[in-house]
This record gives structure tokens, sequence and C-alpha cells, in this order.
């Protein structure tokens, strides 16, 4: 899952909960389409309330490959509201995000900069460098 979309589940996570999402075609979409694992499912289902099996599975997502949070979408069939919330979300986080990955390269290009002056700090150079004579 692309970390955006982390984001968003993150920042809405107290929202999704209170819609105990899990009830429904939720849970069994997510596992024909391989999301979830039968493992997953079971331990979902043997939480004792909807906050407590919705909030399982918003720890579970981010962990289940990149196609996971638009197969969440798209299990939200009968969340049509939770759906375009969590869409509209994901719009302003894409719009927001890349500003934020502009300046992590930026701090990564930085990094590399100076670990890679740091190997040479050791380096010594002789005095003189004399330069073979051409005839």
């Amino acid at each position: 899952m692309e970390a955006r979309d982390k984001q968003v589940l993150r920042s809405l996570r107290l929202e999704l909960g209170a819609e105990v999402l899990v009830e429904g075609l939720v849970l069994q979409y997510l596992y024909q389409e391989g999301v979830l694992t039968e493992n997953h499912v079971q331990e979902i289902n043997a939480q004792t309330t909807g906050l407590r099996k919705t909030m399982l599975l918003l720890d579970i997502l981010p962990s289940r490959g990149p196609k996971a949070f638009d197969t969440f979408l798209d299990s939200l069939q009968e969340f049509p509201w939770v759906r375009e919330k969590l869409k509209k979300a994901r719009e302003e986080a894409m719009t927001s995000l890349p500003a934020e990955q502009e300046q992590m390269i930026s701090d990564d290009s930085m990094r590399r900069s100076i670990n890679h002056l740091d190997l040479f700090a050791n380096v010594r150079l002789p005095r003189k460098l004399s330069l073979p004579t051409l005839l």
C-alpha cells in the first residue's frame, strides 16, 4: 500500500471505526480478492465488538499489498459515503504528498552527498603530484 493511502487510513481511523465496516460483505469481498487470508477473517470475526473488528481490519490492510486500498474502496459498496470520504481524502493527500516527497528526495540527495564526502575524509593526498613528462 502506498504511503499516502496508509496516511489516509490513519487520518480517518476513528471515523472509520465508528462506521463498523466489517459487517456485511466487506470482509468476504476482501477475502475473495486475496487481500485478506482466511486467518485474517477469523481473527477479525473473533473480536468482541464492531469497533474492535474494524480497528483490526485497519491494522491489517496497510501490510496487504499495493492493491489493498483500491480493493478496500471497492468493498465498500454498502457504505458509499465512507468510500467517497476515503476517495476525497486520497485526492487531498495526492496534492500535498508530492511536495513532501520532493523534500524527502532533496534530503536524501543531501544525505548521500554528505556520505559520499565522508568516504574521502580520511584519504591523504601526496603533497606534490608529479605528472609524467611526455617526450
